[in-house]
């Protein structure tokens, strides 16, 4: 499996964060993902927020609808994170 300095996903501690701004547990969570039509249990959801599993495509979109996240905060993330790869590669 493919990790990036040791994590399954590079978006989990940030999902985790937006998900107590909102002050949802993790079972509240998985409700609103159902709502969107995304079946994951809580375990699934623990384990996606400590990077400890990949997180799918479809996953991290209902994530963001779920709690109203603009996708460009996502890109911004994955930029701002690969920016600072690129830097250590170079040095």
């Amino acid at each position: 499996m493919r990790k990036i300095q040791g994590k399954s996903n590079l978006f989990g501690e940030f999902l985790k964060n937006k998900r107590l701004e909102k002050k949802l547990n993790r079972t509240q969570m998985a409700r609103e993902l159902q709502l969107l039509g995304l079946d994951m249990s809580v375990d699934d959801i623990y384990r996606i927020e400590a990077s400890r599993i990949l997180l799918k495509d479809f996953e991290l979109v209902a994530y963001a609808l779920a709690l109203n996240i603009d996708l460009n905060e996502l890109k911004s993330i994955y930029k701002n994170f690969m920016d600072t790869q690129l830097s250590l590669n170079k040095g």
